[in-house]
């Protein structure tokens, strides 16, 4: 529709394609709830008020309106399906922008993974905006499958979708003055600098925050959260499948301060997406724990517009797009009606429109592992060895030193003290390398699992109580091209096929989250305690979140940020 026949109806001259009538309209932008009409021309809101005609009517009946949510930093590759997919989950749950940061497929494939996901989302139900890929690799503690330079990143900037740079992980590089940093931040100076920062403080934080970046989505502790905002960082509250920090820093929330935080889910598996929600379960979260409704919404909405730039977002007023979601409880707030830019998309949790055929997009085999180079065994030096101590519903990580136990000269799993093995295979080059370490807190008493998806380089991982089952899990992810398996010594107990990228599948999400919940129960089935064993797994490998994380180059400390040696 033109400009000027939106002018028209809002002028009152020609009717209007669709008005919302009987609605009780959340203001954002002034903190009222009050009744009026909505109206719509196009894509787009016209008028909120009385006396407006229109071709088309629906009577909200007194429920209410608030603007459509936004996920301000979101990887799309972590729901284990395709933006299509994904979005359809999302938009029945009331949320029509997402900002993603498609650095997990980026890792794999480069600028082809990138261009990928943009090619997904196109025509897709939900606005799609991406930020360019700032870490990859995210350190020189890793093998990728690509390397993202500045001179590489610049193409990006042409595009409308694309915002700015996404978060900024080697904050050591920034901290330090690194030369390759500081060129990536300097070229997209003009456009949003996203961050990464855990628990950076003091004179470290303050040269993060000069070096021009925004905010960060890292805080753990309110006290954490607090020293970013003072010094003028948006702070995006994170609620992911593992990494759960809503509840913790919902205490840092003030009438004062509210506007300078942004909800975001980061990383979120198919179960939480399907039976939590997304960016409207942090909401309704909020508001139980005592936050102010308004208040709520705006940190899931006009918040994020305002921080991206997206002025014709997040907000119910002329000019803006018509991105609404309609709900009855203010206090229990669920998506009944959620329209997308004008049109009814989703009603009572089901999209309106059926999953349509996908096109098919060509992209590079992206597992290449040499099966006759795989070797779990590590030669004892020593009688006591550093040990990754995993943290339940975090992606920080402990560091421990623990006795050994040694068997025929060898360093083995003690599934009784629950000291298991973990390997990263490097899978993007058949380099062979291979990172060997142990961990705790993953319960397993017998049997490995293993997959594709170790954040963010994605290389080949496995936890397992002995060699025989991880070497078996590793050649079941290899056998299908890249997934998530759970073995028992030569017995497949579940898996997940990933074939895009080792890190998606174009399946329906219902099917998708089948095979998942499979694979949970057989973690389950081999000891393991914790809620989402193959979530937490996926991040034991990022060598940007502390303390002790494991690559195919070998432990790093992520504080002292260096490769150190297993054995103490």
């Amino acid at each position: 529709m033109s400009l000027a026949n939106r002018i028209a109806v809002a002028r009152g001259d020609v009717p209007a394609s669709l008005a919302l009538r009987n609605a009780q309209l959340v203001n954002v932008l002034t903190g009222e709830i009050y009744p009026t009409d909505i109206i719509i021309e196009g894509d787009r809101i016209v008028a909120t008020g009385y006396g407006y005609q229109a071709r088309e009517e629906i009577d909200l009946k007194g429920r209410y309106v608030c603007p459509g949510f936004i996920d301000a930093h979101v990887h799309i590759e972590s729901s284990l399906c395709t933006p299509p997919e994904f979005s359809r989950v999302v938009l029945a749950h009331g949320v029509t922008t997402v900002v993603t940061d498609p650095h997990e497929i980026a890792n794999v494939l480069g600028l082809e993974g990138i261009r990928f996901m943009l090619e997904r989302a196109k025509h897709g139900p939900i606005n799609m905006f991406v930020m360019a890929s700032s870490c990859v690799p995210a350190t020189h503690m890793e093998t990728s499958g690509a390397r993202l330079e500045a001179e590489d990143l610049q193409p990006l900037l042409a595009s409308e979708w694309v915002l700015g740079l996404a978060e900024m992980m080697n904050y050591p590089g920034v901290i330090n003055g690194d030369e390759g940093v500081l060129d990536k931040l300097y070229l997209y100076r003009n456009k949003v600098l996203d961050g990464h920062a855990p628990s950076v403080s003091g004179k470290a934080l303050q040269a993060y925050v000069t070096a021009g970046i925004g905010s960060d989505h890292e805080s753990t502790t309110v006290e954490e959260a607090l020293e970013k905002l003072r010094l003028g960082l948006t702070l995006f509250i994170r609620e992911g499948t593992t990494t759960r920090n809503l509840r913790p820093l919902l205490p840092v929330v003030t009438p004062e301060n509210h506007h300078r935080i942004c909800f975001c889910t980061d990383d979120r598996q198919p179960d939480s997406l399907l039976n939590e929600g997304s960016i409207d379960y942090m909401v309704r979260v909020a508001i139980q724990a005592g936050i102010d409704p308004i208040m709520a919404i705006r940190m899931g909405t006009i918040n994020t517009a305002n921080y991206f730039r997206l002025y014709r977002h997040g907000a119910i007023a002329p000019g803006r797009y018509a991105d609404l979601v309609v709900f009855s409880d203010l206090y229990d707030l669920r998506a009944e009606m959620v329209f997308r830019a004008g049109t009814l998309a989703a009603r009572d949790g089901v999209v309106v429109h059926e999953r349509t055929p996908l096109r098919k997009i060509d992209i590079r085999s992206s597992v290449n592992v040499r099966p006759d180079r795989l070797d779990f065994s590590i030669p004892a030096q020593g009688d006591k060895v550093r040990v990754i101590e995993s943290v339940g519903d975090q992606v920080v990580t402990g560091s421990r030193i623990m006795p050994a136990r040694i068997v025929d000269g060898e360093a083995v799993a003690d599934p009784d003290r629950d000291l298991l093995k973990i390997a990263v295979v490097e899978r993007h080059r058949a380099t062979g390398n291979m990172g060997k370490g142990f961990i705790t807190g993953f319960g397993l008493k017998r049997g490995a699992i293993a997959g594709t998806v170790a954040h963010d380089h994605h290389n080949l991982i496995v936890i397992g109580a002995d060699d025989r089952s991880m070497r078996r899990a590793v050649l079941e992810v290899i056998h299908m091209g890249g997934g998530l398996a759970a073995v028992d010594e030569n017995e497949v107990l579940a898996r997940l096929p990933l074939p895009v990228a080792g890190l998606m599948s174009e399946e329906p999400i219902e099917t998708v989250k089948r095979d998942y919940d499979a694979l949970i129960a057989a973690a389950h089935q081999l000891g393991s305690t914790m809620p989402d064993p193959f979530m937490t797994m996926s991040f034991m490998a990022l060598e940007v979140i502390p303390k002790l994380k494991l690559t195919d180059i070998g432990l790093v400390d992520v504080e002292t940020f260096e490769v150190v040696s297993l054995f103490v």
